[in-house]
């Protein structure tokens, strides 16, 4: 039997993941945003019925308990946010089940952060100002396009994402060589909005340009605030270059009841759907109710964004050990 124990990827790549870290670092001492570190292995997880977990069992006598590696360190940061901490940001480890492919690894490494006192419209103008730094020695500099998901979805498809009409998506769906959306989403509109954007919207984007994706439906945003002009929309933006979805940000939630009511319709969400149970985050909702400083958000994929820089074609080839070759 051959056991392949080198690495993946080019050691030169690794070299690049070294000075893009380095950058990084040097972009938010610049800001004074404080860097910090949170546990990887935690004793709750997120709600989200699209993301699948890992989970172990701490044995510690008299006592059993699962715990969880975390799916994104957003609640323990914000438990730091509500403690005082100002802003902060943070490159770690992030573990995600049942997801492996082309931009896809069990564990991954991702940027978020939080500036307090930040608006969406601020935090798009960080995001970008970064990916251009990091971006300018592989590539001239990138135009930058803002622009509603609404507006992109009706110019791509000639759907409006804020007005579900099943029997229109599935007319939609017939003419575009989509039949088995007809089966996989039902009468579910967030799963029909996410399988076109997927299947279509993103390739529609424009290469070599950073889109900064804004105004998302309320129905597939969490942990955002909604709109206060039109509730049907959340304060939520995506990035992606060359169709390929980098990060997700929020003007962040910081109403403790509406984010409980917001878990507990995910739970019940997962229970009829049988997804595996979770419970719910009562550190990070006692730190809601203690306070979280009015702030925004964001979390980009480090190794997408290795991908994009170095031109690579796959995950495997900016990992030094992905899950398929370890």
């Amino acid at each position: 039997m051959t056991v392949r124990w080198q690495p993946s990827c080019p050691i030169e790549h690794l070299r690049t993941r070294a000075q893009m870290l380095a950058a990084i670092r040097r972009f938010f001492e610049a800001r004074e945003v404080l860097e910090v570190e949170t546990p990887l292995l935690c004793r709750a997880t997120g709600t989200d019925p699209q993301l699948d977990f890992f989970s172990s069992q701490f044995n510690f006598p008299p006592n059993q308990q699962t715990l969880f590696l975390q799916t994104s360190p957003e609640f323990a940061m914000k438990r730091l946010l509500a403690a005082g901490s100002g802003s902060i940001y943070q490159i770690c480890k992030a573990f995600r089940n049942g997801e492996a492919g082309r931009y896809h690894n069990p564990e991954f490494t991702i940027l978020e952060w939080y500036r307090v006192g930040y608006d969406l419209r601020q935090l798009m103008a960080e995001v970008a100002e970064l990916l251009l730094q990091l971006l300018q020695p592989f590539h001239a500099a990138l135009p930058t396009r803002q622009i509603s998901y609404q507006q992109l979805f009706l110019d791509s498809t000639g759907l409006d994402p804020l007005i579900f009409s099943v029997e229109d998506y599935r007319v939609y769906a017939a003419a575009n060589s989509l039949p088995e959306a007809v089966e996989l989403c039902g009468d579910d509109h967030a799963l029909w909005l996410d399988f076109i954007f997927s299947h279509r919207v993103q390739q529609m984007m424009e290469k070599d340009t950073i889109y900064l994706l804004h105004g998302y439906p309320a129905i597939q945003s969490s942990l955002a605030r909604l709109n206060v002009d039109d509730p049907r929309i959340s304060e939520r933006f995506e990035v992606f270059i060359n169709g390929v979805e980098l990060g997700n940000g929020f003007y962040e939630l910081a109403d403790p009841v509406e984010q409980e009511a917001r878990f507990d319709k995910e739970i019940a969400y997962r229970l009829s759907h049988g997804l595996p149970a979770v419970g719910k985050d009562d550190a990070f909702l006692h730190a809601l109710n203690s306070g979280l400083p009015d702030c925004s958000g964001v979390a980009i994929g480090l190794d997408r964004l290795l991908i994009i820089a170095l031109g690579s074609v796959s995950i495997t080839e900016v990992l030094a050990f992905p899950l398929t070759c370890a």
